[in-house]
């Protein structure tokens, strides 16, 4: 069965929306971890315009299960990440003004820059994942440039419009994800999953983390961040429905 890693950064988008203290993305995902979440997921954006620093120190402080740190290739992010020590960091590509993250990132255009980054972090026993589309240039590429991990990008699949396109990415995902495995890296899948459209991507076989933010703290605005997470931990436990 797939792991749950939740990711609090819209907690934190509330919150700084007024700049206020609360609520808190600590808070949050010490009630995701109640619920039954595997693991916590934030992304510390180069703007800041979620989580802050002042998050990830107490996430790595509190937490019980293991900490996956979203993050780009920009220097001082690195340097923070190779402060704090995360159980895990997840390399995406970043853009200003995006609303999230658009797309997968381009490991086969910038392997050199890549390998380097990725050895100082296992040099120091952090996890290494990489954010990438389902092709297969960008799955041999996080091979050689040393990743431990993979998290494929499951926007198009959440955003099909119609069910002949969703079942089209969704071969491409499974297709993907049999490549993953049998590069020998470990296989996990994000962005856009909800309530409504988790289930096929749990049932992939060799699906280790299902990270989800959104749908989750949406749910929660309505029944709470416990029970939207317990929500989503028993469908991913259901997959043979």
């Amino acid at each position: 069965m797939p792991k749950l890693g939740v990711n609090v950064d819209h907690v934190a988008t509330v919150r700084q929306a007024r700049l206020a203290s609360f609520p808190d993305p600590v808070f949050a995902a010490l009630e995701a971890e109640r619920a039954g979440a595997d693991g916590i997921v934030v992304h510390l954006r180069e703007d800041r315009r979620h989580i802050q620093e002042r998050d990830v120190y107490l996430l790595r402080e509190k937490i019980e299960t293991k900490l996956n740190l979203e993050m780009a290739t920009s220097e001082e992010i690195i340097h923070f990440a190779l402060k704090i020590k995360p159980d895990s960091v997840c390399i995406v590509p970043e853009k200003r003004k995006e609303l999230t993250t658009e797309g997968g990132l381009d490991v086969a255009g910038q392997k050199n820059k890549l390998t380097s980054v990725i050895k100082q972090f296992k040099e120091t026993g952090i996890l290494v994942s990489l954010f990438i589309d389902p092709e297969a240039k960008q799955i041999e590429a996080a091979k050689l440039v040393g990743a431990d991990a993979v998290e494929l990008h499951t926007g198009k699949y959440a955003e099909a419009k119609i069910e002949s396109e969703r079942i089209r990415e969704l071969e491409k995902l499974e297709k993907a994800a049999k490549m993953v495995l049998e590069e020998g890296l470990i296989l996990n899948a994000g962005h856009g999953l909800d309530y409504r459209n988790v289930v096929p991507i749990a049932r992939i076989s060799g699906m280790n983390d299902l990270n989800i933010g959104f749908s989750i703290i949406a749910r929660a605005i309505f029944v709470g961040v416990y029970q939207a997470v317990k929500e989503m931990k028993e469908l991913i436990a259901d997959i043979r429905r």
